[in-house]
């Protein structure tokens, strides 16, 4: 579906509330049931909608509406398959159907991005793991980029199943799992979940659970650095302003999350595109949604327990010093919960995005610490 055609929305459904962020959006399809619906780790898959499309399975974009998109500013064509080195392709976990751009060949490596990014934020990545022996893989998370947009399971816990689940689809018993941001979030909850498929844990510019659950409700100086969590929660209309303009308030939002280096301008203007695709908007924050309104709900309060477990993966974690949306002091701490050899790495001038920021410091520190792990 062209960005340019609008998608005629489907109805609410039964339990739909005005909270619970779920039902029409400007996107597209009804997403997922408000936050907390489906249970931690239930894996279901995409639940039927009224008035489905016929020869399409409900809840789910075409494919060539997450391949696609409008010209660039140069007049060409855009896609969330960007052409490079690596292979992309499609396969299934977890209920739903992932994209992932592949290569390599060795130990598996698992990259998962953050907000508002794609698999595409991993490039520099991709191409230094696979000269250093590596399979590298990047995931585009449920409901972004190339990957299903599925009315239910942007909770934590299903998210989590999501990775390990494409784990196991590519055929590894185990995987180094690299996560950012909110995938460095995943990628905390998938070593508790399912430790026994984590070989090495690297997390980026993401707090363990516990510890960002502990500062958004203590830390004012953290909660007033969410602020745009915050207006993820009211309905409809935080979709209406991440699309609007070319999506002009998401490419605000790259460059003042970023310390002096910055994001060179192609990547800006990618992800300002991956967000317009239809849905897309309205998916990527449902997490967000789930993570303030489940606070006091029992879900939540039981997933909090939950992290409480120690983590058994060797675990490098990476913090950018200049990062005006994770405060340092948040992320500080993660060792805590790590029953195995843990690394921390504080990047000087460098904010949210130390792979994009500072892509040779990084990917060094990271090939470091996958080489330490191997076996």
């Amino acid at each position: 579906m062209p960005l340019d055609q609008k998608p005629v929305p489907a109805q609410p459904s039964a339990d739909s509330g005005p909270d619970s962020g779920a039902g029409l959006t400007p996107e597209g399809p009804a997403g997922p049931e408000g936050p907390g619906t489906a249970p931690e780790g239930s894996g279901l898959a995409p639940a039927r909608e009224p008035g489905p499309e016929p020869g399409r399975e409900p809840g789910r974009e075409p494919r060539e509406s997450a391949a696609a998109g409008a010209p660039t500013e140069s007049g060409e064509a855009w896609s969330i398959r960007q052409t490079g080195p690596w292979t992309h392709r499609d396969l299934a976990a977890n209920g739903a159907r992932f994209h992932i751009a592949e290569l390599g060949s060795g130990p598996l490596v698992l990259l998962v991005h953050g907000w508002p990014e794609y698999w595409w934020a991993w490039r520099h990545q991709l191409t230094a793991l696979a000269e250093a022996g590596y399979r590298a893989v990047a995931l585009d998370l449920r409901g972004i980029g190339g990957s299903d947009r599925t009315p239910r399971g942007y909770d934590p816990g299903n998210l989590a199943l999501d990775i390990t689940g494409v784990i196991r689809s590519l055929g590894e018993r185990r995987a180094h799992l690299v996560g950012h941001a909110s995938g460095g979030t995943l990628a905390w909850v998938a070593a508790v979940m399912r430790p026994s498929v984590i070989q090495s844990l690297t997390v980026v510019s993401a707090a363990h659970p516990r510890d960002l659950r502990r500062a958004l409700l203590t830390d004012r100086r953290q909660f007033a650095a969410f602020e745009h969590v915050l207006g993820f929660q009211r309905p409809w209309i935080p979709e209406r302003r991440l699309v609007a303009d070319d999506a002009e308030l998401v490419g605000r939002y790259l460059t003042s999350w970023t310390g002096p280096n910055g994001l060179d301008e192609a990547a800006v203007r990618a992800y300002r595109q991956a967000i317009q695709i239809p849905s897309t908007a309205h998916c990527s924050i449902e997490p967000y949604r789930w993570l303030l309104r489940s606070m006091a709900r029992p879900d939540g309060i039981q997933f909090a327990r939950r992290m409480k477990k120690p983590i058994t993966a060797p675990t490098l974690h990476v913090q950018g010093a200049a990062d005006p949306v994770l405060l340092s002091h948040t992320a500080l701490g993660g060792g805590e919960y790590v029953a195995a050899p843990y690394r921390w790495r504080l990047l000087p001038g460098v904010g949210h995005f130390p792979h994009e920021e500072a892509p040779e410091e990084f990917t060094a520190e990271l090939l470091d610490w996958v080489g330490r792990h191997k076996e």
